[in-house]
């Protein structure tokens, strides 16, 4: 993981004179699985917006290239430009095709200039076949593959998304409180999920379920964000154990605030 995929430098956001990113600095490597924690305005959501578009940054770069691609300035690019380049995001709140099954909803988000009616009506080849095999039985739907998404319980929906977004064969993983509103195993489940993707995929994960933290960092990187910037980055127990965190975010309780 010597090689940088995702480099943000100096980067500010401001909206009406609040300062949501303040000279931000952060480096993610390939392969890499990094958490993200923060208070209340720490930032996490505008840096997940300016990393895909949604927001331009005041200043600074954000770059993105593997080490077998070229560099590309992700700056004056548009979501879907960012999108095709291999930057997936997964937001908070589940996004299915409630009416379509479970497999379905994965063949729609193949990869590839395809419509939802094209999507739907088009000969799967055998290698795209496989494919949703692979990804159902990773995302341990394997079983309700002919369900319809609108029956999946709260944290299948999340599976099923974030096979969707594996679907799309993305270099980089965006993924937002994915341990919201799931229960403890669900919460587990998920975690064994994305370790599982870690070195396949580089991954950035926004979340504040300490436990399920604690989970998934094992001897990879926590960032924690205070009012735009990074406070602190570390192994989870150096984190843990920092005063000035303690003070701003994990003082507050397990799952803290937005």
């Amino acid at each position: 993981m010597s090689h940088p995929i995702l480099i943000v430098e100096d980067v500010s956001k401001s909206y009406d004179g609040f300062k949501a990113i303040s000279d931000l600095n952060f480096y993610l490597f390939e392969g890499e699985l990094r958490t993200v924690i923060g208070p209340n305005g720490a930032g996490k959501s505008t840096f997940f917006d300016l990393i895909t578009g949604r927001a331009k940054p005041d200043k600074g770069r954000i770059e993105f290239g593997a080490s077998d691609a070229p560099t590309h300035d992700l700056t004056g690019l548009c979501e879907y430009e960012i999108n095709r380049l291999g930057i997936g995001r997964k937001f908070q709140t589940p996004s299915v095709y409630v009416e379509h099954t479970v497999r379905d909803n994965l063949v729609l988000s193949l990869k590839g200039p395809r419509g939802v009616f094209a999507s739907l009506f088009k000969r799967l080849n055998s290698a795209d076949c496989d494919r949703i095999d692979e990804l159902l039985k990773l995302i341990r739907l394997d079983g309700k593959r002919d369900w319809k998404a609108g029956l999946l319980a709260h944290g299948e929906k999340q599976w099923l998304e974030i096979g969707m977004l594996l679907a799309q064969e993305p270099k980089v993983l965006l993924v937002d409180e994915p341990a919201a509103g799931m229960s403890d195993e669900e919460t587990h489940r998920t975690g064994e999920l994305l370790i599982s993707l870690a070195g396949k995929h580089s991954i950035i994960v926004i979340e504040h379920d300490m436990t399920f933290v604690k989970q998934i960092a094992r001897d990879n990187p926590v960032t924690v964000l205070h009012q735009g910037h990074v406070l602190c980055e570390g192994k989870f127990e150096e984190v843990q154990s920092d005063p000035k965190v303690r003070e701003v975010y994990l003082g507050r309780g397990k799952h803290g605030t937005r």
